[in-house]
């Protein structure tokens, strides 16, 4: 089944719409791959533009500053979550079974949806659980709150909360919960690879064990409210 995916991404995120030209797609897909590679401390516009053949100042015509590139990527990889949660969800009725479905597809590894081609997948994924907490992580938080930088993320966590309402419509704390979810993929994934004595999980049985604990989590405290 084909299907069409298409996210608006904020304009205040960009001074020129980098899906819109060949040179901005190059910044979007070279961007995640370096990230990837570098890390967003070490990653720089310089390093970027001599990766794509362009010029430092050709990459700030599309970003004003590599924060706002990082968002725009984050709210792009919530965008893309979110429809994939909706379409591969579309015909499950069953309410517990679509909450799995979508613990599965917030913590299993991603393949690059060819349908995106400027846009590695597998590789933003990564990027997000390493690096995405940075985008609202800072001082100016509540001001880009304002401006609805954040609201990819939100939608997100809205959708799954409608999930755990249909699930439970008794449960106080949807919007807590949806969030946990994401937030214990992310770290979770992050500490297996990373800072293993946080977690109980290992690189050998990779994600499926994060799986089983948010399933455990999740399903313990609706089925006791």
């Amino acid at each position: 089944m084909e299907y069409q995916f298409k996210i608006k991404i904020n304009e205040g995120l960009y001074l020129r719409n980098p899906e819109e030209t060949e040179l901005g797609r190059k910044i979007l897909k070279h961007s995640v791959e370096l990230i990837y590679k570098l890390g967003f401390e070490i990653f720089t516009f310089k390093k970027l533009a001599e990766v794509i053949g362009s010029t430092e100042a050709g990459v700030y015509r599309y970003f004003q500053n590599k924060h706002k590139l990082l968002i725009y990527l984050t709210s792009w990889y919530f965008g893309w979550i979110t429809f994939q949660i909706n379409f591969q969800t579309n015909n499950i009725t069953d309410q517990k079974v679509k909450l799995r479905k979508i613990i599965s597809l917030l913590t299993s590894p991603i393949e690059d949806d060819k349908q995106t081609s400027y846009i590695d997948e597998s590789l933003l994924h990564p990027v997000i659980v390493a690096e995405g907490s940075k985008t609202y992580l800072t001082k100016q938080v509540a001001e880009n709150n304002k401006l609805e930088f954040f609201q990819p993320y939100k939608d997100l966590c809205t959708l799954i909360g409608s999930v755990i309402l249909e699930y439970n419509p008794k449960y106080m704390f949807p919007r807590s919960l949806a969030s946990t979810i994401v937030e214990v993929a992310h770290f979770q994934n992050f500490f297996m690879h990373n800072l293993t004595s946080l977690t109980d999980f290992s690189k050998k049985n990779k994600e499926t064990e994060i799986v089983d604990f948010l399933d455990d989590l999740v399903f313990a405290t609706l089925d006791r409210s």
